[in-house]
């Protein structure tokens, strides 16, 4: 008996500090792939950033509208000079998005031709167990 109350006080205190480390691991593979996203938005490769995003987003748009309307968006913009991120939420359920597990990244981002933009990015775990673009959204 002793020994399953300290193996269950073991277990108590280690549990929240592995959990803080999923956590972190999620939130760290998340952002690296969200920035491996937004290099290909970078460089103009907006076909492969859509086939690159998660089912749900290639669910919702076409390549073809997908590519038009980053084309539209971002040429006139120009290249990206900086881009901090600001902040990341994590989240269970977003609106108009089945329940899964999210991060939703927000940028202050500097480009050529507009100095104070924000691009909000979420990401989404994937049916592949990879993290993917779910949205993207500049202001």
């Amino acid at each position: 008996m002793k020994f399953f109350v300290t193996l269950l006080l073991c277990a108590a205190l280690c549990l929240p500090a592995a959990m803080a480390r999923a956590a972190d691991n999620e939130e760290s593979q998340a952002f690296e792939a969200a920035t491996k996203w937004l290099a290909l938005c970078d460089a103009g490769r907006y076909p492969e950033s859509w086939r690159e995003a998660s089912s749900f987003f290639r669910g919702a748009i076409t390549e073809t509208a997908w590519t038009d309307a980053l084309t539209g968006i971002r040429k006139p913009l120009g290249a990206v000079k900086d881009r901090t991120r600001q902040s990341f939420v994590l989240a269970r359920s977003l609106p108009g998005a089945p329940d899964g597990s999210y991060i939703v990244l927000t940028y202050d981002t500097v480009f050529a031709n507009k100095a104070n933009a924000v691009e909000t990015v979420t990401f989404m775990l994937d049916k592949d167990g990879s993290w993917r673009a779910a949205g993207y959204f500049i202001k």
